[in-house]
């Protein structure tokens, strides 16, 4: 359905997009400035008018190379350059999440980026993130901005209960009973998504599959102990029960932001949003920590984030274009621009200057990156959460047990990941 959804409304972006990637259809006059397009996938209202400011910039200090900025909703835009490329209609550069790397890489349709001008800075970039923009060795994407989960809470109701950001999930049971009753207010409000169940799994030394080994982990017994954990945050005094609807994301949001809520797990990508509620007019009561650690002692969270990846499918001249543009938006002073304007993380040690770390939210999600788990080189293994987004609401809201719902999901994998066992 979504495929469907994404190719009728590709019609108009294809037209565009073709006139700009390259050969006798790309619209340059001999001699003058080749034109590339950019599909941005940033969020359209608070981050793409800070990516069009820097594109006039480019465009003023280039004056050989126009950019077409073409501004793609991120939920439809993985299925969009997947149909553009396959007819060779895709933009020369896509802002592409972390995890659509190895699926693109491995179909030919991106660009590999080792010694070319993109990657000119390479030693600059955070070694992890270079590295989970390859697939099977080769680097098909230059980190733009990164991000992670992180425990996030409202500092005041915390210092009211007084407790502190917990270090274990136990620790947080104790925490919302705590701040509940001496503040009212519900001290966590755990999802229900997929992709917010991972700390979880990685707390007990797991995930949803083994690449290593090719196997299927997500019905494993560390895994049943990990999402057992999770199911036991939506019960208990502080704890807010599931909320299994299509709206959950935004109740649980403005919860938090407006005082009504102690704690979520959140990534960086809401931070402009923290700072517009009510409770974080004062921007230092945003307290963000590592997310709790599971029974093995160690705590982790998803790496997440995009890169800029270069279409394979276009002409030399618009991939000499495109590399130069993929550099300039990822300098050092294009990432520092980036994370003023819109309070997301740089990729490059060298963007985290003194004004970044000025913003609490950005030096405070910096501060807990080194929990951050790369993802494996697998290209099916973003579709692993679908299933999990299909069992999990199920049951967090009690219309499956924990076992039927982990069976299920494996079943689902198992279609995505066929030469892997069990």
């Amino acid at each position: 359905m979504r495929r469907g959804i994404a190719a009728t409304a590709l019609v108009a972006s294809l037209a565009l997009a073709a006139t700009a990637c390259g050969g006798s259809d790309s619209g340059d006059s001999a001699g003058g400035p080749v034109t590339i397009t950019w599909w941005d996938t940033s969020n359209a209202t608070n981050e793409a008018p800070t990516y069009k400011a820097l594109v006039k910039e480019f465009e003023a200090a280039h004056k050989d190379v126009k950019v077409n900025y073409v501004n793609v909703p991120f939920d439809q835009a993985q299925n969009k350059f997947d149909t553009a490329a396959g007819s060779k209609g895709a933009p020369d550069v896509l802002r592409s999440e972390v995890g659509w790397t190895p699926a693109f890489a491995k179909k030919g349709f991106f660009l590999p980026l080792d010694g070319t001008e993109a990657l000119a800075d390479q030693d600059t970039f955070q070694p992890s993130l270079i590295e989970q923009a390859k697939y099977e060795g080769k680097t098909y994407g230059v980190p733009l901005v990164t991000d992670t989960l992180a425990f996030v809470y409202n500092k005041e109701l915390f210092a009211k209960a007084g407790v502190e950001a917990p270090k274990t999930w136990d620790d947080l049971k104790k925490a919302a009973a705590t701040i509940k009753a001496k503040t009212g207010v519900d001290g966590y409000w755990g999802s229900t998504a997929g992709y917010y169940a991972q700390p979880f799994l990685y707390g007990e030394g797991t995930d949803t599959v083994d690449v290593g080994a090719k196997k299927i982990t997500v019905n494993s017994a560390a895994a049943k102990k990990a999402y057992g954990t999770w199911l036991s945050l939506f019960d208990g005094k502080g704890l807010h029960k599931a909320d299994t609807t299509a709206d959950a994301y935004a109740h649980i949001q403005d919860a938090f932001v407006n005082g009504k809520l102690a704690s979520i797990i959140q990534g960086p990508w809401e931070i402009t949003n923290f700072y517009k509620g009510s409770a974080f007019k004062d921007k230092e009561n945003l307290g963000i920590a590592t997310v709790p650690a599971g029974s093995t002692g160690k705590a982790g969270a998803p790496t997440g984030g995009h890169n800029l990846s270069v279409y394979a499918g276009s002409d030399e001249a618009h991939q000499k274009a495109a590399l130069k543009f993929v550099n300039f938006m990822t300098s050092a002073k294009a990432q520092e621009t980036v994370a003023l304007k819109n309070s997301t993380l740089p990729t490059r040690d060298d963007a985290y200057t003194d004004k970044v770390k000025a913003d609490p939210g950005i030096a405070g999600y910096q501060g807990v990156l080194s929990a951050a788990q790369p993802r494996p080189a697998l290209p099916e293994y973003s579709s692993l959460w679908t299933p999990l987004d299909d069992e999990l609401p199920k049951i967090a809201g009690g219309k499956e047990s924990l076992d039927e719902g982990l069976k299920n999901a494996e079943t689902a994998i198992t279609k995505l990941v066929p030469d892997f066992g069990k």
